[in-house]
Formats: C-alpha cells, sequence, structure tokens
C-alpha cells in the first residue's frame, strides 16, 4: 500500500492545489473496501512528510442517513470544497447516525493538505477540487463481512439499500475512471 499511497502523494505534488493552497485527496470506493483505514494512513505518512496533519474530512459525517448518499455529494462540494475554493473556511453539520437528525458544525479550516474520504468524494462535484483521487475496492463478499462485522447482523438491510446507491452513483460518474491510483484491498 505505500507505494500506492506515493504514487498518490507524486501525483497531487504535481497538480496546481484546487483550492487555492490546498491540495486535496479523494479516497473514493465502495462501503467495506477500506477508505477510512487508508485515510487515516494517509494522514499519517502526510504528517512525516510535511509537519502537520491534513484535514481529513469523512462522509460519514455528511450523509443524511441511508439514503443520503448523492445529498452528502451535494452538501461536501457546497458547504466545503467551494468555500475553500474561494480560500474561505467550510463548514458542515454532521450527521447523528443514532439521533437521525443533524449535530453540532464541523468547522474546516483551509489546510495545506486535505482528504476528503468516503463514498462520492470522488464525484464530478467533488472531482474538479482534487489534486489526486485514490480508488479502493475488495469483493463484494468481503465488503459486507467487514460492514456485518462492525455494524452488526441488523444492519444487512441498510447495507444492501446502500450499495444499490453506490452502485448507481459509480456508474453514473465513472468515479473508478477518473481514479489516479486503484487499490485493492
Amino acid at each position: 500500500m505505500n507505494d500506492a499511497i506515493e504514487e498518490l502523494l507524486t501525483h497531487a505534488r504535481l497538480t496546481a492545489p484546487g483550492l487555492r493552497r490546498s491540495r486535496v485527496i479523494g479516497v473514493d470506493g465502495p462501503s467495506g473496501a477500506g477508505k477510512t483505514t487508508f485515510a487515516d494512513s494517509l494522514a499519517e505518512i502526510l504528517l512525516v512528510l510535511t509537519g502537520t496533519r491534513p484535514q481529513i474530512v469523512h462522509m460519514d459525517d455528511l450523509y443524511p442517513g441511508w439514503n443520503g448518499l448523492v445529498d452528502a455529494v451535494d452538501l461536501v462540494a457546497t458547504r466545503v470544497l467551494e468555500p475553500l475554493s474561494r480560500g474561505e473556511d467550510g463548514r458542515f453539520e454532521r450527521w447523528d447516525w443514532l439521533a437521525g437528525e443533524r449535530a453540532e458544525t464541523v468547522h474546516v479550516p483551509v489546510a495545506d493538505w486535505m482528504v476528503l474520504e468516503g463514498v462520492g468524494s470522488g464525484s464530478r462535484r467533488c472531482r474538479r477540487h482534487l489534486a489526486a483521487l485514490a480508488w479502493l475496492e475488495a469483493d463484494p463478499a468481503i465488503r459486507l463481512a467487514r460492514g456485518i462485522d462492525r455494524d452488526g447482523e441488523a444492519f444487512r438491510p441498510h447495507w444492501e439499500r446502500w450499495a444499490v446507491q453506490e452502485g448507481r452513483l459509480f456508474t453514473a460518474e465513472n468515479t473508478r475512471g477518473h481514479a489516479t491510483t486503484i487499490i485493492r484491498t
């Protein structure tokens, strides 16, 4: 995986910052592919290389529930990426999954590096702001098993419903086809 991170960072460094001074790396792919783990590793490496911790925005904090994938893409574009492109801090209200409603405001200050992690982060509305895009993938059975292990069997219907939304979005956006780096986990 370190070769993939090196490839991603090399590409991002050679790309002009999409958000004024910020370089944003998207980490996309279907649920259970390992995006959060990869984004955390990427952030640690960026910390070592640059001496500062990059901003990390998790799309899980934006989705308004199990039916909100497309809505979250619009939210991150309008509330985070577009303000940052103007040199302004971004902000959004975190989705509280237990309460089923928006919660506290999350501030996203302008930073040299940002990692945007989650399904939809490589969508067209986000992609124009990205310096690089990692696509993570794994076999569907492995991804589902990871999700059920993490969330419990009661969440299987939600995972299945979410997978349909992912498939539609990835097909419409050709997200994988726009990736800088493809990583199989």
